[in-house]
């Protein structure tokens, strides 16, 4: 699944502007609230990435806080999902995908996403997402 993620990625989006994006320092881009912002996070998911792209969805930060951690400073993100991707039943892991690829970036300690997103699910898919989702809602 990985390597036909990597390939799709690959074909709808430049190899030599994802390495750039994953070379920025996000606490950076949101400190200065650069454009690339968005697009480097994205640079940095994996096959949920192919996913997203595949039907025309993708990340909105909702909040982007920068705060200092004894290593230096990091982001806490809370972070939204627009296209096809606000209705479609496989949200409950596509954001666990975001959430835990996000994670591994040293500058993230914090994925958190908006709870208006509930909204969209039916009452059986947002006690699923709530009780087996692991991800949290703010």
């Amino acid at each position: 699944m990985r390597k036909e993620s990597e390939r799709r990625i690959i074909e709808t989006h430049d190899p030599a502007e994802i390495s750039r994006l994953q070379a920025c320092s996000l606490v950076d881009l949101a400190k200065s609230d650069d454009d690339d912002f968005v697009p480097a996070l994205m640079a940095r998911l994996g096959p949920v990435r192919a996913a997203l792209d595949g039907h025309g969805g993708g990340l909105v930060v909702t909040e982007s806080r920068v705060v200092k951690t004894p290593t230096g400073n990091s982001l806490t993100l809370i972070l939204d999902l627009d296209g096809a991707c606000v209705s479609c039943g496989a949200a409950p892991g596509t954001l666990q995908g975001i959430q835990d690829d996000l994670l591994i970036d040293p500058e993230v300690i914090e994925v958190r996403f908006n709870s208006g997103m509930l909204e969209w699910f039916d009452d059986l898919q947002r006690e699923f997402v709530l009780k087996h989702g692991g991800v949290t809602f703010v």
